[in-house]
């Protein structure tokens, strides 16, 4: 089979609620990425993954062996996995290119594949307003900052991080999200501003935890990947289209 397809996926959040509810997400997205292996050529992940990482210089948060397994076992085989830093796991740094052969990225990119330009980024802190959570994550990527962090006890630092991951808004995982029209949907808003001057044909985004697909011109698409903890949803790029797609719908 030709391996001609590029995947995207995002907000698995695992870690939450429980560990018996992220194991079962856990498996799930690993037949996902079994079913996907034999046509993709390369995977993106828009963040969010675990609902909280953090890299120690000799620690790293225990569990999730099924999922990195099934990355280093798809890197292994020539399959480019990409994963792009989510709001909950901004604090990737070289473990998971190191052992399970992924490539981090920072922050938003373009990917122009087959004639077709694709904008992506996790989605956090675009479009307006918003400005305590700006201010936050400016805190939260400042190297100094992460120093500091880094001088807790994992057993106190990680415990605390997933309490406040917890309490956080984006990690409830009780309340699906609602559709607030596309004149209030931020991120579509963002798209539309960026569309005057830097026109690509997709944008595509996770955060939102709303599979959305919103036109934002005659041209170009908004398309949120939804998540894993509601939706199972995906997309897929088969060279000429995007499209969202569910896997086991729930």
């Amino acid at each position: 089979m030709i391996k001609d397809k590029i995947y995207f996926a995002s907000d698995f959040h695992l870690g939450v609620p429980t560990h018996k509810d992220s194991l079962v997400r856990e498996k799930l997205i690993v037949s996902w990425l079994e079913s996907i292996k034999e046509d993709a050529k390369s995977i993106y992940l828009l963040g969010d993954i675990f609902d909280f990482w953090f890299e120690y210089k000799t620690v790293v948060p225990k569990g999730f062996v099924r999922l990195l397994g099934k990355l280093a076992e798809l890197t292994d085989s020539g399959i480019k996995i990409h994963i792009i830093k989510g709001n909950h796991d901004m604090w990737m740094f070289n473990y998971l290119p190191k052992e399970v052969g992924v490539h981090i990225i920072d922050d938003k990119i373009i990917l122009e594949e087959n004639g077709k330009k694709i904008f992506l980024a996790h989605g956090d802190g675009l479009g307006p307003g918003d400005f305590g959570y700006k201010l936050i994550k400016k805190i939260f990527t400042n190297s100094f900052c992460q120093w500091l962090f880094a001088r807790l006890h994992p057993n106190f630092g990680i415990g605390f991080a997933h309490f406040l991951s917890k309490e956080s808004r984006n990690s409830n995982t009780e309340n699906p999200q609602e559709f607030l029209g596309e004149q209030n949907e931020w991120l579509a808003s963002y798209c539309k501003r960026k569309q005057e001057n830097n026109p690509v044909d997709y944008y595509v985004f996770g955060h939102r935890h709303l599979p959305l697909e919103i036109d934002i011109d005659s041209t170009s698409k908004y398309i949120n990947l939804g998540d894993w903890m509601h939706h199972n949803s995906y997309g897929v790029f088969d060279g000429k289209s995007l499209m969202l797609k569910y896997f086991r719908k729930n």
